[in-house]
């Protein structure tokens, strides 16, 4: 009989206050920042807005996701060694864990290596060559895109204090970095575009708005880094050795060459993935208006709330969790030589299970009441010269692409946490099948006249496959240990929950159809707010929705997480 490990050995506290904490980073930060998007969004011309945060942004995503999404997944895929170990530990091991700890610091400072290049490269690449002559035309262009390059180098200095950060959980620090970096990203680019309405100048400054307010986040979040780790985490350290003399020559004697190959697999795996995260933007870019590239920013701004404020923290937070406890299991398919499951791996199937069953029975909840309600939303919601793009259109969309985008974040969230290298290397054939899927799902799409929400939809069939990847992975890792991992039982909501939500369809369409509350709302515009008929016809949907959530909570969602607090427990 094994003895429960102490308190302090186990990450489930640690990471439950890390997934709070980040989502009120991002509940907040979100809120803060919609509030003055409103504003800005009316300032911004629908062109500038798409150059902006279409072109510019998939410049710097690409920039940083290229550069740092391989060892940031290798760094937390190695841990932090500790040296609080036993007294009994001999002097070697020790010194032993603070040679591997110092090697794997030292490997953060990678991206900023090949960050510096790579954004010359790109942003030279693209200004001659990608950068159509609807976006060179505009006024500070070539500034705007230099200082978005300037930009992604900022953010990966402070790239070593981030790991730093994940790895010894101190999401508080991460927290208020990103958090300043985006209030205060938001009142610049906000601030330089009301000075530039008030010129009169017809929109000179409305790229460099947007890349300033770039900059800005870069550096304030650097500062907030430096001001509560210190500068003395941005030099690369001389590991110390465990005989006293390095047995590797050159810079390779200063990383930990184990994780720079892990690194290297994780990278290759995100050349696809990037291409499938921002493969909106790549066709946007290319056949797409600058206008409808506005609206479609707009739209997927909105629409990404949800997925920005409760999915990526859950998401990075899963990260952190299964690496921690199930970091040194094996990803071979291969059956356990211990046929006794272990503690950790039963309280990770339990997550993992409680997680999918959760997102399932919300996500029904969520394609049930968005859909009618969202036409009363959309003159509320839109600026005006925005409504005439592909805005709305995509904003329809989106509502059936959230529940995908969580189910797919949770999953790859594992797999990225567990998988060996070889795994690593199989997934990352397989993108390029996803790629293909999403390419010619995009193409028929278009050609079949659903416009931009073409990306959306071609996205949806994109998860869809590698969530199909992911759960076959899962399923496989669970049962070679001996672990029931039932996800089938996870993708259909309680019974009693199905009945209430067909329900309360048949409802919501008898209100709608007897009130006209859709026809008012497009002819009241954002005074739809104070309409008898439409504030009746929110109510049956407010109440309707609560007693939808009542519902999942008393059948399913109380015993699910009281299930995984058990299994935490023991």
């Amino acid at each position: 009989m094994s003895s429960k490990p102490p308190p302090s050995s186990s990450p489930q506290p640690s990471i439950l206050s890390s997934t709070t904490s980040l989502m009120a980073l991002q509940l907040f930060s979100r809120l803060f920042t919609f509030a003055l998007n409103q504003a800005l969004f009316r300032l911004a011309s629908p062109r500038a807005f798409g150059a902006a945060s279409i072109q510019f942004e998939l410049l710097l995503s690409t920039v940083l996701f290229l550069s740092r999404e391989g060892v940031r997944g290798a760094v937390l895929r190695g841990g932090s060694p500790t040296l609080n170990g036993s007294s009994a530990e001999g002097k070697d091991e020790k010194a032993s864990k603070e040679t591997t700890k110092v090697k794997r610091t030292n490997l953060s400072f990678l991206p900023l290596l090949v960050g510096i290049p790579l954004s010359l490269v790109t942003t030279l690449v693209y200004s001659t060559f990608l950068a159509g002559e609807e976006v060179r035309a505009q006024p500070g262009f070539q500034s705007a895109v230099g200082l978005y390059a300037l930009a992604a180098v900022l953010e990966l200095v402070s790239e070593p204090l981030y790991n730093l950060a994940m790895a010894e959980l101190k999401t508080s620090v991460r927290v208020r970095a990103e958090g300043l970096g985006i209030i205060f990203k938001s009142i610049v680019t906000f601030l330089v575009l009301v000075y530039d309405s008030r010129r009169g100048s017809g929109g000179e400054y409305a790229l460099l708005a947007f890349a300033l307010g770039q900059v800005t986040y870069s550096t304030v979040m650097l500062l907030v880094y430096v001001r509560y780790l210190g500068m003395g985490h941005l030099k690369i350290r001389k590991p110390p050795s465990v005989s006293g003399k390095s047995k590797e020559a050159g810079w390779m004697s200063y990383i930990d060459k184990d994780t720079l190959y892990l690194s290297f697999t994780m990278t290759s795996q995100s050349l696809v993935k990037h291409f499938l995260t921002e493969g909106d933007k790549v066709i946007l870019s290319w056949f797409s208006p600058l206008q409808d590239q506005g609206g479609y920013a707009l739209a997927v701004n909105y629409g990404s709330l949800v997925a920005r404020i409760i999915f990526q923290p859950i998401e990075e937070s899963l990260r952190l969790f299964f690496s921690r406890t199930l970091g040194n299991s094996s990803s071979s398919s291969g059956p356990n030589s211990d046929s006794t499951p272990t503690p950790s791996l039963t309280s990770a199937a339990t997550t993992l299970h409680t997680l999918l069953s959760t997102q399932t029975s919300l996500s029904f909840i969520l394609v049930t009441f968005a859909p009618p309600y969202l036409p009363i939303l959309l003159p509320i919601l839109l600026p005006a010269q925005y409504l005439s793009t592909s805005a709305p259109l995509v904003l329809h969309a989106w509502v059936w692409y959230i529940p995908v985008l969580a189910v797919n974040g949770g999953l790859e969230a594992f797999l990225a946490s567990v998988a060996g290298r070889e795994e690593l290397n199989k997934q990352s054939r397989w993108m390029v099948g996803f790629s293909a899927i999403y390419i010619l799902s995009a193409i028929l799409l278009y050609r079949a006249a659903l416009g931009d929400a073409s990306l959306v939809f071609a996205n949806i069939a994109n998860l869809t496959a590698r969530i199909i990847y992911a759960l076959r992975f899962a399923s496989r890792f669970f049962h070679s240990r001996g672990v029931s991992f039932p996800w089938q039982d996870a993708l259909l909501p309680p019974i009693s929950l199905g009945l209430t939500i067909i329900a309360s369809t048949v409802l919501i369409q008898l209100s709608g159809w007897t009130l006209r509350a859709n026809e008012v709302a497009a002819q009241l515009g954002r005074r739809a707010l104070f309409a008898p008929e439409v504030l009746m016809h929110v109510g049956v949907g407010g109440v309707l929705g609560v007693a939808c959530v009542g519902v999942w909570w008393v059948k399913e969602g109380r015993q699910e997480i009281g299930r995984m607090r058990r299994s935490k427990a023991d």
